[in-house]
């Protein structure tokens, strides 16, 4: 005591101060629960994704699969990419056909022959919870793989079709996104062709058998034009058909002449017999005609009936003939306006910086679950400690 006064004695500095050590120490023992479940597996989290897990480079690209024929359409769609309004006329099936093809064993087997899928997956930056596990993986393995690392997604919306390719290294992503759109471009292009090869061939067959008809009846009129020795006998019956009328003219005339004749002189004179005559010459000759026109061992209606008959087969081989060029010509052209292409709306990009993981978001996200999966445990346990008490 000085001057009345009560001075309390000061503990030693040393005694007094608790090194952050203990603090911590004492904190950790009083909540070890939350220690336990929330602190380490955070702390491990973090230390994976801050000193393991490797960088990772997406390369991204967009495409819309397309037709020439603009004409069905209705809202939305790529018509509306495009800026000429409506919906795309082209099938969603084909379109979808593309973008499960880019996820198929086809797909990886291609890409695995031009870039070594393996090699690409298990570089040596890879973290081991990254990277493909095995160095020999069966097909089904490396399918799995693939997909986890290429993402293809279809906006029904708009039609747009995204690519995505995540690795290691960025001229790996880009190189794979670039390999996937020519393989996609290929896809559509053999679609194309068996869709038209189906559509036009069998147009073309009618038209080879169309042509195949009017080579024959071509052939049947050049042989029946050698064995009839009449390269027309159409003209021939024709000119046949004016000698009859000629020589039925020239002996109507002459019987007149005749009649007119015997009215006026004898019929013993000379001029009535030698009319006579001639008027049956004139018989004779329009019988011999008229018979080569209708009826007796020279009649030409027989082979002229067959001459028409190949004519109007001709005729309508020939109408068959134009009908199947038309439908040819119809077939390919609606095959054109239905082929499919691909439009490449965003081409791959080459990346610069790693984008994955998101270390911040997956730690985060990693302690607030945790924290919220403890206090809903240390609340349901505090409610079942007081209904106890």
């Amino acid at each position: 005591m000085k001057h009345g006064v009560i001075v309390p004695v000061q503990p030693d500095e040393a005694e007094r101060e608790v090194s952050a050590a203990q603090r911590v120490s004492v904190w950790v023992r009083t909540h070890w629960k939350f220690v336990l479940v929330v602190v380490a597996p955070t702390l491990l989290v973090a230390g994976y994704y801050y000193l393991v897990a490797a960088d990772q480079y997406r390369s991204e690209a967009h495409f819309i699969v397309k037709s020439g024929e603009r004409g069905a359409s209705s809202g939305g769609g790529f018509g509306a990419i495009l800026g000429l309004g409506g919906a795309p006329s082209e099938s969603a099936s084909d379109v979808a056909s593309v973008s499960d093809y880019l996820q198929s064993h086809d797909v990886v087997s291609a890409v695995n022959r031009r870039i070594n899928l393996v090699d690409v997956f298990r570089r040596p930056e890879a973290d081991v919870l990254s990277r493909l596990k095995v160095g020999d993986p069966t097909p089904e393995t490396l399918l799995k793989y693939f997909r986890s690392r290429v993402n293809i997604r279809q906006d029904r919306d708009t039609g747009i079709t995204d690519v995505t390719v995540t690795t290691f290294r960025p001229g790996d992503s880009y190189a794979i996104a670039q390999l996937l759109l020519s393989l996609g471009e290929q896809r559509v292009n053999a679609m194309n062709a068996r869709s038209y090869q189906g559509a036009v061939a069998s147009a073309k067959r009618q038209l080879i058998e169309a042509e195949d008809v009017i080579a024959g009846i071509q052939s049947q009129i050049t042989r029946f034009r050698q064995t009839s020795a009449d390269i027309d006998p159409q003209s021939t019956g024709q000119a046949q058909i004016k000698l009859v009328s000629d020589a039925n003219g020239k002996l109507s005339a002459a019987r007149a002449q005749l009649a007119a004749m015997g009215a006026a002189i004898s019929h013993s004179s000379p001029q009535y017999v030698a009319l006579s005559r001639t008027v049956r010459s004139l018989e004779v000759e329009a019988s011999r005609q008229s018979g080569r026109l209708a009826g007796n061992s020279s009649a030409m209606p027989k082979s002229l009936g067959q001459y028409e008959d190949l004519r109007v087969r001709q005729e309508y081989a020939g109408k068959n003939y134009e009908a199947a060029a038309a439908n040819l010509q119809k077939a390919q052209d609606d095959a054109r306006r239905q082929q499919l292409y691909v439009v490449r709306v965003v081409n791959p990009n080459m990346p610069v910086k790693a984008l994955f993981p998101e270390r911040a978001k997956a730690v985060l996200t990693v302690f607030f679950a945790l924290l919220l999966t403890y206090s809903i445990s240390w609340l349901i346990a505090a409610g079942v400690r007081e209904h106890e008490a």
